[in-house]
């Protein structure tokens, strides 16, 4: 578990030298692990279906795809620690096992690489599997019966 649980402090204690100190937010961290996990083939998206549903609407929106690299992550950042929650959705076909551990192992490598923070756990949620038929367009205008 991570030191520190507080989930009202907007940053946490990152690096302190005689120099000063480093802080690092909690968005932050989560930006890193959205954008780590994406970059692993086999995860088509990000979120539940709801956050799915609700990240659609707010691209639509100008100026609203702001949060989209965050969709489907939660972190719990201590001041020497943080911990990871991922909601995906996986490509049809993808072994999901192996595809877990690619992700955890990159979201891992990426927040410590990037901010110095021991990441000591990363939970996968796999919430849905993405067909290929369901890219197909299935809102084509319904032809009239009457003339």
């Amino acid at each position: 578990m991570p030191e520190s649980r507080a989930a009202s402090a907007p940053a946490r204690l990152a690096d302190e030298t005689s120099m000063g100190k480093t802080t690092i937010a909690a968005s932050v961290v989560q930006k890193i692990a959205g954008i780590a996990a994406r970059e692993i083939a086999g995860v088509y998206a990000m979120g539940g279906g709801v956050s799915r549903a609700f990240g659609a609407i707010r691209d639509r929106i100008p100026g609203g795809g702001g949060t989209s690299s965050t969709s489907g992550v939660q972190v719990e950042v201590g001041e020497k620690q943080a911990a990871v929650d991922l909601d995906i959705v996986v490509e049809y076909g993808a072994s999901i096992a192996d595809l877990a551990r690619a992700v955890r192992r990159n979201v891992i490598t990426a927040v410590e690489r990037m901010t110095g923070l021991e990441v000591i756990e990363v939970n996968i949620a796999v919430n849905d599997i993405h067909l290929p038929s369901d890219d197909e367009d299935t809102t084509q205008p319904a032809t009239s019966r009457v003339e």
